[in-house]
């Protein structure tokens, strides 16, 4: 089975996240991705460490760049733009995050983009979108901020708190993927190509779903909660003995077997706790009943027996846990990637499972300008 993407030549102009992110995606299917960089400096991110890898790159940089190719074109510089004009002109998608209108006014609009090469699928992703929020900064951190992430998230009472991952990146570079993914399916029935944005803000609002639709339809504007969920109870972290676990129970089915297997039985009964809007209103009450029985016991021991009567629930693991946890259960969340000089890098896998199997093997993200001398001869031939 050939690769999904085998054939298809990126030209990627991104750098930090979300951009690096999205081609990376385009590399795990069969994609050939040429990263342009700075001469000298490279990627922001291979700078960005500790920690490091055991290759001397940053952890930072190796997460978002497997399986590319790296060249060093100044783009100020007339010979290495001429480069990058045939590097597009070879590619399927181009994709670049540089600050709104600096792509363009380096002589890479869109406009004569397509004129030029009718075919292109081009990406464009910023912070704000390219009209009145051209000129803020975009930055993850910040657009959590702004974008609403922040207020909704922390202890009730406590400060606004970032997500522990720069979420906002990740969402924007898979919305990225989806835009191309469908723009190269459009070129096959159509020949031409199409220009795609996305921006941080709008992939963020888009991905507060059920919080941003309860503020649109409801006028409800959401608050932080910690750990619980607005519209369900108990969905939440509960202490035990040792540990808190946290316990998803969505419906009044699943709370019956939960009280049953608590040897609480009688709070499935209770009218405050019957039905799930009931126990939502009266949850401090809910929460102070289980947390009582749950005391009896360790977090993993209840872990396992709710888990054995359908009812979700999970210890708070670290990262490594995590990892393990996939491990056991046979993910097999952990690859290696290795680089034509023989360094490894390990790397969590790709989550898109194929049958039969795709045939990539991701290369270890590339040293800065690692393959120059190829790429140049290969675009100098045709000038």
């Amino acid at each position: 089975m050939s690769a999904p993407l085998e054939g298809i030549v990126v030209a990627d102009f991104s750098r930090v996240l979300a951009g690096p992110l999205a081609t990376m995606t385009l590399a795990d299917l069969g994609a050939r991705v040429i990263k342009v960089e700075r001469p000298g400096t490279g990627d922001d991110t291979r700078a960005w460490g500790p920690p490091y890898a055991d290759s001397g790159m940053t952890t930072y940089f190796e997460s978002a760049n497997r399986g590319k190719e790296s060249v060093a074109l100044d783009l100020t510089d007339p010979g290495d733009r001429d480069r990058a004009h045939e590097l597009i002109a070879r590619s399927d998608v181009v994709i670049e995050n540089f600050r709104p209108g600096l792509f363009a006014a380096l002589g890479f609009d869109w406009e004569r983009l397509s004129e030029d090469h009718p075919g292109l699928v081009y990406a464009s992703v910023s912070g704000f979108g390219l009209g009145e929020g051209a000129a803020l900064p975009g930055y993850d951190f910040v657009a959590q901020a702004v974008g609403g992430l922040m207020h909704i998230t922390g202890e009730a009472g406590g400060d606004a708190m970032k997500a522990g991952v720069a979420l906002v990146d990740v969402l924007t570079g898979k919305d990225a993927v989806i835009g191309i993914l469908a723009a190269l399916r459009r070129r096959e029935r159509t020949g031409r190509g199409s220009k795609i944005e996305v921006n941080l803000l709008s992939s963020l609002q888009a991905a507060l779903v059920n919080q941003v639709s309860a503020h649109l339809g409801a006028g409800v504007e959401p608050g932080r909660l910690g750990n619980r969920h607005p519209s369900i109870a108990p969905y939440e972290s509960l202490q035990c003995a040792d540990a808190p676990i946290a316990v998803a129970c969505g419906n009044d089915a699943q709370f019956a077997r939960m009280t049953q297997e608590l040897g609480r039985p009688e709070l499935a009964a209770d009218p405050r706790f019957a039905r799930n809007p009931d126990r939502v209103r009266h949850r401090a009450a809910l929460v102070q009943e289980l947390e009582s029985a749950l005391a009896e016991g360790p977090a993993g021991v209840w872990a396992e027996r709710l888990n054995r009567v359908g009812v979700a629930a999970g210890v708070v693991n670290t990262i490594g846990e995590g990892i393990a946890l996939a491990e056991r259960l046979g993910l097999e969340p952990v690859q290696e990637a290795r680089g034509a000089d023989g360094r490894r890098s390990r790397q969590i896998r790709s989550p898109l499972r194929w049958t039969p199997e795709i045939p990539v093997r991701p290369a270890a993200p590339p040293r800065l300008g690692e393959h120059d001398p190829a790429i140049r001869a290969w675009l100098d031939a045709a000038r």
